[in-house]
């Protein structure tokens, strides 16, 4: 594995041996501390964050590496009209990994192409966020002993959750697993996510209410209404707060489940759940620190390869207004099947 981009780009083998490396560094972390002695990380955030960016920059610190970015384009050379290329190409020639969160589907993607190091998404929009999902699959193996034959309840924003449709392509891994899709219809999962679901067979059914299939669910993650990704603000009320989970809803559930959010919250889970043993989001975070460890230890001691010619874009041809190819005019035109659709490569929308 070259680049983290896409969870779906990962194989089962790869995920099982970065797993066992992540179960070894919770086991005994002291055995990691020079993994990365003399490695540096550009971790650059074009939007905010707490957990993922502390995340990585703890986990290269813990491993013996050095870290440094921004948190702020607006501090950087991109307020002054800098394209996402020359950036990473810039970053790239001083650091042995990059980090990066943006706002637009794809820049990791387009990103990976201009850099000689390893290229790790830590969130593009609305669209992929395979380091949470790291997360979500460490902590549901920790505390369940496997992710095979699962039933998985999806609650909340899966329109606009990336989190979510992180979480469903590495599951299509996996074996016997039942999916409950629980969103109010506007924000429902979207078509590019429903033709990947039943391309490969995967058992779903969408309902819009949580009660009646909480009792079935082995684990249930929630998400939170994304407020950033909505551009009618009557859209965003109606469905805030749509649902919330307290203890009355979990008087059903079994007493095994397992509730999982990537955080942060608004109101979807009450401050009364936390000190329910089923409620395990905090550790979550943690062991999202541990996954990433695991990550950077494979990648920043990569070599590093030459930068190979890219074809120059003349305009774009997917019209997701949200998509890096938008803004980032001079990007080849790559397309990619998505259910015998074809999509652009960059953010997955039919084309």
């Amino acid at each position: 594995m070259r680049h983290l981009i896409d969870f779906g780009d990962m194989t089962r083998q790869e995920w099982d041996e970065l797993y066992r490396r992540c179960s070894a560094i919770i086991d005994n972390p002291g055995a990691y501390i020079d993994a990365c002695r003399g490695k540096v990380s550009c971790n650059l955030f074009y939007e905010p964050s707490t957990r993922t960016n502390f995340s990585f920059q703890t986990a290269m610190l813990r491993l013996g590496g050095s870290v440094f970015g921004f948190a702020d384009p607006n501090s950087s050379s991109i307020a002054k009209g800098e394209t996402l290329k020359d950036t990473i190409k810039m970053v790239s020639s001083y650091a042995d990994v990059v980090v990066m969160r943006n706002p637009r589907e794809g820049a990791a993607k387009a990103a990976s192409l201009y850099s000689n190091v390893p290229v790790v998404n830590a969130g593009d929009g609305g669209h992929m966020h395979p380091t949470q999902t790291m997360a979500d699959l460490t902590t549901i193996t920790r505390l369940r002993g496997g992710v095979d034959g699962l039933s998985i309840g999806l609650c909340g924003d899966l329109k606009n959750g990336r989190t979510v449709h992180s979480l469903i392509k590495a599951l299509e891994k996996f074996h016997g697993l039942k999916f409950y899709l629980i969103s109010p219809r506007e924000l429902a999962l979207p078509e590019y996510m429903r033709a990947f679901m039943k391309e490969r067979g995967m058992w779903n059914v969408e309902v819009t209410g949580l009660e009646a299939v909480i009792p079935q669910l082995d684990v249930l993650y929630m998400t939170r209404v994304q407020r950033e990704r909505f551009v009618d603000p009557l859209e965003y009320k109606r469905n805030k707060g749509i649902y919330i989970l307290n203890r009355r809803k979990l008087a059903q559930a079994r007493k095994d489940l397992l509730i999982l959010h990537p955080l942060p919250r608004v109101d979807e889970i009450d401050i009364d759940v936390d000190d329910d043993p089923r409620a395990v989001y905090f550790d979550q975070a943690r062991y999202g620190m541990y996954a990433r460890m695991a990550l950077l230890m494979d990648l920043a001691n990569q070599p590093r390869l030459p930068q190979q010619p890219v074809e120059i874009g003349v305009r774009p041809l997917c019209r997701n207004p949200n998509c890096i190819t938008q803004t980032e005019h001079y990007l080849p035109p790559l397309i990619k099947q998505n259910g015998g659709v074809d999509c652009c490569a960059f953010c997955d929308r039919a084309l």
